[in-house]
């Protein structure tokens, strides 16, 4: 298959990479349209897929009328997602390599176009938002019933800029029958296979912005939103084995831990999901993998099924049933969690604090222990007073941003005093649950010095009043759990709580 015209390309691969390496028109000079693609292009995610996650989390109950709107084609259906929800074009993940491009031709006096498979009314309102653009095309935009998407849209843009008549910036397979008809064919950050094929074509393309370097460059989106150093949480499934002195069961603590692990990540992944347009109103979420856009909505949900799939499997073959139960009912909660109850006052700090204590419970239901109720209690009451620090992180980033709420939370800015006396309050309730426990006839069963507990007391004591304050101050990240694990002060505190324990269980043994 042959271009009209690929003087302009260079002929070996992909040049350039970035905007300023690039330069459509070469010596033909700069007068042609520069036309950029959409999805996953100017905008670094897929816009429909996010459409449709948000439209489905929003109301879960539109995904059985998928299989009808899919019958119609493939613009049916994206006329059916687009009357119910357009994105918000301010929070989309833009690449600014891609708006460099096109900044640089109008300055040149070129037009500019944006013509794109996504609905009509979706590239409207992103043209609209960058105001770059002079021409607009869009599925549905010509009311023929096409998907402007492959050889249709080559079509549309032959017959109005005439063949080798445009340049084109687009970013996968799909857009090889246009880069055919284009005078210089530019790729955001080709892969190998799309180089291969487009050389097959004919097409020589030009690389629009830096490929990312290194061998496992595409690995780092996928594992940073995995969050592995998020698993520091599960480790609780092993306090109920340390709290009844039990080492030998260790061995299925470690198991319930690694289902544990794979189950939280694909959590994760499903409330990054759920959260997509909030953490693109975030300034420290709008870079996570899957609102930046690192990581495409499709992909992240394959991940999430492997993930939960392989949880399961290893729970159900390697520890007790009722471990397996305890684990489908956290599944169930996360679920629940990230679908509805993290919107509603005060339930979202309550469910949280009980999906920690769940890791407890499973850990015991692992190892066949029975959960003494101090444990319970104190777990309770500690793990509220974290869950509220994570409330009150996000009012006061709220409050330093100028916000009146939180983006997708129930709370507002005037609630930030309650919710920072509720962590205290509850904080306080731990400890002296533990003071407790310390003085009743319990502790004696276990340990041959419980007075030594009591220290305990006022290294918590500590930890939590500095963990409100830090979060006062601002300087709180998104999770007091992953806070505490950097964190050399409260790395230190949890020393001195491990070797007072220690001599609690030892003090005075031979």
């Amino acid at each position: 298959m042959n271009r009209p015209d690929a003087r302009t390309a260079p002929q070996d691969g992909a040049a350039g990479t970035d905007e300023a390496a690039v330069t459509p028109g070469g010596d033909h000079g700069d007068d042609l349209p520069l036309v950029a693609d959409l999805d996953r292009t100017l905008c670094r995610s897929d816009t429909l897929h996010d459409a449709l996650v948000m439209l489905l989390f929003a109301h879960p109950t539109l995904a059985l009328r998928l299989p009808r709107w899919l019958r119609g084609g493939k613009a049916a259906f994206k006329a059916e997602v687009a009357d119910r929800l357009v994105p918000d074009p301010a929070l989309l993940p833009y690449d600014e390599a891609v708006i460099g491009l096109l900044r640089k031709a109008r300055q040149q006096g070129r037009r500019t176009a944006l013509v794109s498979a996504s609905d009509h009314r979706v590239v409207a309102a992103v043209a609209a938002h960058l105001d770059l653009f002079d021409d607009v095309l869009g599925t549905g935009s010509d009311g023929d019933g096409r998907n402007l998407s492959h050889d249709a849209k080559a079509e549309r843009l032959v017959a109005r800029y005439g063949a080798g008549g445009f340049d084109y910036i687009g970013d996968s397979a799909a857009d090889l029958p246009v880069w055919v008809q284009a005078r210089a064919a530019l790729a955001v950050r080709p892969d190998p296979r799309l180089l291969a094929a487009a050389a097959r074509d004919g097409v020589a393309l030009q690389q629009v912005g830096a490929a990312p370097a290194g061998p496992f460059a595409a690995l780092r989106p996928r594992l940073r939103a995995l969050r592995p150093h998020q698993w520091v949480k599960n480790l609780l499934v092993f306090l109920p084995v340390l709290a009844a002195h039990q080492p030998t069961s260790l061995g299925v603590a470690l198991i319930a831990f690694i289902a544990f692990s794979l189950t939280a990540s694909a959590v994760y992944l499903i409330n990054d999901l759920a959260d997509l347009e909030a953490d693109r109103a975030h300034k420290r979420k709008r870079h996570r993998p899957l609102a930046s856009g690192a990581l495409p909505v499709g992909e992240a949900l394959i991940m999430a099924a492997a993930l939960f799939l392989a949880a399961i499997v290893n729970a159900a073959l390697l520890a007790p049933p009722v471990f397996l139960a305890v684990l489908l009912v956290y599944v169930v909660a996360t679920f629940a969690y990230s679908l509805w109850l993290k919107r509603k006052l005060l339930v979202d700090v309550l469910a949280l604090s009980g999906l920690y204590t769940l890791r407890i419970v499973a850990g015991a239901a692992a190892a066949g222990i029975v959960l003494s109720p101090w444990l319970l209690g104190f777990s309770m009451f500690l793990f509220f007073s974290l869950a509220a620090i994570k409330r009150q992180a996000e009012l006061t980033d709220s409050g330093l941003d100028g916000q009146e709420a939180v983006p997708g939370r129930a709370y507002a800015g005037t609630d930030l005093p309650v919710i920072r006396s509720l962590a205290v309050t509850a904080g306080q309730a731990a400890v002296l649950v533990l003071a407790l426990y310390v003085s009743s006839d319990d502790v004696v069963k276990l340990y041959a010095a419980p007075s030594l507990l009591l220290l305990v007391c006022p290294i918590l004591l500590y930890w939590i009043s500095r963990m409100v304050l830090i979060t006062h101050r601002g300087h709180m990240t998104d999770d007091p759990i992953v806070f505490a694990a950097r964190d050399w002060r409260s790395l230190l505190a949890a020393g001195l709580v491990a070797m007072l324990v220690a001599a609690a269980i030892f003090w005075g043994e031979a």
